[in-house]
């Protein structure tokens, strides 16, 4: 299964030491905002009296890659849903696949790319807790082995009738989800969404592509395109480089 976090709507205190390690680990703008941004991967949001968190959910089966014609996201074996800028061409796939509307673009720069929480893929792959996790002081939330946060959350929730509403927020949403949510007020009233499929959204994806006559074709068309594209903001990219360090010369 897996690592992942599990969140407990009811220990947050609201104090951002999640995010705050979030942008340090990251390297990130130190503001952090009031919702998910390109440069904001965590936040706090009050909702019903809580305190709740936003991120990627990380899921076990990532639509967002499934999408992406150049493999720029993809699920580690550890269990983070990881991106890589390089590769991406910018063609925002994953932000209209995500169920959750997770993945933010960088539309304030001339070359952009992807912005999302990418479950501190190297802390994670070394054994350690990720930054989030580490920060937390209510220890609201955990890092662990996935199996371990679903039989401490099922715990929770049985040890404390009435202390918890009778749902684990990730473990059937979207095929699962390596972050994990418990709360005491409805989901649906944190502002989670509570009408996602059970299947992963991903596995629908493959099942149109592979009813598409010729597809091989197509696909080898649209991964020249692609080819151009990529090369074509690599080109930008450098242009501007040259352009900015030419102009610090002057």
């Amino acid at each position: 299964m897996g690592m992942g976090l599990l969140i407990d709507a009811t220990r947050c205190i609201g104090c951002g030491a999640c995010s705050s390690a979030c942008k340090e680990q990251n390297k990130l703008p130190a503001k952090v905002e009031e919702v998910l941004t390109a440069y904001t991967w965590t936040t706090v949001q009050e909702r019903e009296g809580l305190n709740v968190r936003r991120l990627c959910m990380h899921c076990e089966v990532p639509t967002c890659a499934s999408v992406c014609p150049v493999a720029a996201l993809k699920k580690t074996p550890e269990g983070p849903v990881v991106y890589d800028s390089e590769r991406c061409m910018g063609c925002r796939y994953c932000m209209m696949a995500c169920p959750y509307e997770i993945p933010k673009y960088q539309w304030d720069r001339p070359v952009p790319v992807i912005g999302k929480c990418i479950m501190c893929a190297g802390r994670v792959k070394d054994g350690q807790p990720t930054a989030c996790a580490a920060a937390c002081p209510a220890e609201a939330t955990t890092f662990g082995k996935k199996e371990d946060l679903i039989w401490e959350a099922r715990t929770r929730i049985r040890s404390k009738p009435g202390a918890y509403v009778d749902h684990i927020y990730g473990l059937a949403e979207t095929g699962g989800t390596s972050v994990l949510m418990i709360s005491n007020i409805p989901f649906e009233k944190l502002g989670m969404k509570t009408n996602l499929p059970s299947d992963p959204p991903a596995q629908r994806t493959w099942q149109v592509l592979s009813n598409i006559p010729n597809f091989v074709g197509v696909w080898g068309a649209f991964l020249f395109g692609v080819h151009w594209i990529t090369a074509r903001r690599d080109d930008v990219a450098k242009a501007e480089d040259h352009t900015n360090g030419r102009g610090g010369r002057s």
